[in-house]
């Protein structure tokens, strides 16, 4: 059982899983096996016996995403898999003022895939930051759950921000309106990655 299911091409760096065995191998046995039979893009970094009952998934209380913008005005190569390329300059600031309305527990439907997905729009979030290093940009986010896509189509309002095309007070707006439509374009999956899940 997987903590926390991703898109296609979103990448997972602290993905945890459990699983119940009778088996008498050893954490150490266990990890070396798992890595033997999985592709050479997935690694197990660390096994460890859990309490009976343990449920990576339902035992989750928060988990960190972090989303990569490439803004230079040539595409790394390098990140090419990793970051979605933003030629054109962001306004960092009003990125951030505009994430800044976000913070809390609201309900973010404006945000979600599509209706239907999850019972429950309400999310709280409990961290938001934007973390520049010359023309790199990560969307940093820490919830106690997401509804399908949700990152992706705040990263791709934030962007809409930071392009001016829209001012910092529209990602209230949106908030507001619980309405898919208001919100912006959809972040491309790659530059997604599951950072940490916290228990």
């Amino acid at each position: 059982m997987g903590a926390s299911r991703t898109d296609a091409g979103v990448h997972a760096l602290g993905q945890v899983a459990s699983v119940a065995t009778e088996s008498a191998l050893s954490a150490t046995a266990v990890q070396g096996a798992l890595n033997a039979m999985l592709p050479a893009d997935i690694r197990v970094l660390r096994v460890g016996d859990a309490d009976a009952g343990f449920d990576a998934r339902r035992h989750a209380r928060r988990k960190r995403y972090a989303y990569l913008i490439d803004n230079g005005a040539v595409a790394s190569p390098l990140l090419r898999r990793y970051a979605w390329h933003v030629r054109v300059s962001l306004d960092v600031s009003a990125m951030r003022a505009g994430l800044g309305r976000l913070r809390g527990v609201h309900d973010f439907s404006a945000f979600r895939a599509a209706p239907g997905r999850s019972q429950r729009p309400v999310c709280h979030v409990s961290a938001l930051h934007v973390v520049q290093h010359r023309s790199r940009l990560a969307i940093v986010v820490s919830a106690d759950r997401y509804l399908h896509h949700m990152v992706r189509n705040i990263v791709g309002s934030a962007v809409a921000i930071g392009r001016g095309t829209r001012p910092s007070a529209w990602m209230g707006d949106v908030l507001a309106s619980r309405d898919r439509t208001t919100a912006g374009p959809t972040a491309p999956a790659q530059g997604l990655t599951l950072l940490r899940v916290l228990y």
